[in-house]
């Protein structure tokens, strides 16, 4: 015998939750999405607006990221958290719903820094960085895309020669790269005449220069840089000896795609968060903008995309944790939840009015955040193509 909801049950239930998707999580997942909810809620709510507004990525909250396992946290031993893929993506979808800048963090520290260390690197560079990035002591960056090879790293023209002693030398340059002028250590992918090959290397070594890009209209509490690499010297023991080629940033990239489809979705719950609450509390024509039916329209769409897209990233951690995740999963994820999360972004801007350009209100900010999110690791029509040729097996890259 089935049994209905009673209204009371309906009215209990999570206006950002209407699945009841929480129950799909275990007791210890949400211990951990509280913790950071709540730090999320401490740190960085009251503090974006004005972070963002003066382009400051607020370095003194690092160590902070540290102590609560933030950083490196699905990754193990070393001093790692050794945390589940879905508890890593949950703590990336809460991280998101305060600023994408300061889950792009997290995200370039561990998902591409230090996954790049921990899969390829020797026990000695494994031991030197890992115990201290994962405490938020030492800083990381991860250099593959460049000025004219964004999408096809395949192109790039960074080099690096071995010298007759062992030695490496290093020319090129990068772009975008998340972190560079305040990290301590760089992992740069570089073309070799053994294939394309990751070098660990300290910023302050001579010809290493990164250089902040201003004037950004998206990310404007990150950090996002170019890089200059003019005859960087390197020991022989700079290269991470396990990897050649690009299945090694690959993976990375993989690592940071998979985060990016939770995170997305925090920026979308945020903003449906904010637009439902503005529309039960502003009054036009003699009752709130919540009882007009286009307003409920858009609100009800908003909320079935974000529930779908939180499965979506579900079935994945589920995957990844079961050892059978393919990197075709992936992309799912990250085309389907940055597209949907821009869109409603987009709408709950324009639900708030003239409001919604202020930085009172986060729409906005998550949408000019999320026009970076989709671009990196992957843009929509990259993963398209991915998708499309696992669908058809037919290469439509060229």
């Amino acid at each position: 015998m089935t049994t209905t909801a009673t209204t009371q049950d309906a009215a209990d239930l999570d206006n950002s939750d209407l699945l009841n998707l929480v129950g799909l999580f275990s007791e210890t997942e949400i211990e951990l999405r509280d913790k950071v909810r709540g730090f999320v809620d401490a740190r960085i709510r009251p503090n974006i607006a004005d972070w963002y507004e003066n382009a400051v990525f607020p370095r003194e909250i690092v160590a902070e990221m540290g102590d609560l396992g933030l950083l490196g946290m699905h990754l193990h031993g070393y001093g790692c958290p050794g945390r589940s893929a879905v508890e890593y993506g949950l703590a990336a979808l809460e991280l998101e719903a305060g600023d994408s800048g300061l889950r792009t963090f997290v995200s370039v520290q561990g998902s591409l820094a230090m996954s790049a260390i921990h899969k390829f690197g020797s026990e000695a560079q494994k031991n030197r960085y890992l115990p201290g990035m994962a405490k938020g002591e030492i800083i990381g960056c991860f250099g593959l895309t460049e000025p004219t090879a964004g999408s096809d790293p395949g192109s790039m023209a960074t080099t690096a020669t071995r010298n007759d002693d062992g030695s490496w030398t290093l020319n090129g340059a990068k772009r975008w790269i998340g972190l560079a002028s305040i990290a301590d250590i760089a992992v740069i992918w570089a073309a070799t005449d053994e294939g394309i090959r990751g070098f660990l290397v300290p910023t302050d070594t001579m010809g290493f220069t990164a250089t902040p890009i201003e004037q950004k209209l998206s990310m404007r509490a990150s950090i996002q840089c170019d890089i200059d690499i003019v005859d960087v010297q390197l020991p022989a023991e700079a290269v991470l000896p396990d990897v050649r080629g690009l299945k090694g940033p690959f993976s990375c990239l993989n690592e940071a795609r998979y985060g990016i489809m939770w995170g997305a979705m925090g920026a979308a719950r945020d903003s449906y968060e904010v637009a439902l609450k503005y529309a039960q509390e502003r009054m036009q024509f003699d009752k709130p903008l919540s009882g007009y039916q286009i307003t409920q329209q858009k609100l009800v769409n908003m909320v079935l995309e974000i529930q779908k897209g939180i499965l979506v990233a579900v079935q994945t951690g589920r995957l990844k944790d079961a050892g059978t995740l393919d990197p075709i999963q992936i992309s799912v994820g990250k085309l389907n939840n940055c597209r949907e999360a821009i869109t409603i972004c987009r709408e709950a801007r324009a639900m708030l009015g003239g409001n919604g350009i202020t930085l009172e209100y986060s729409p906005l900010r998550h949408a000019n955040n999320l026009e970076s999110v989709r671009t990196y690791e992957g843009t929509d029509e990259v993963h398209t193509l991915i998708l499309g040729r696992h669908i058809t097996g037919e290469q439509a890259f060229r």
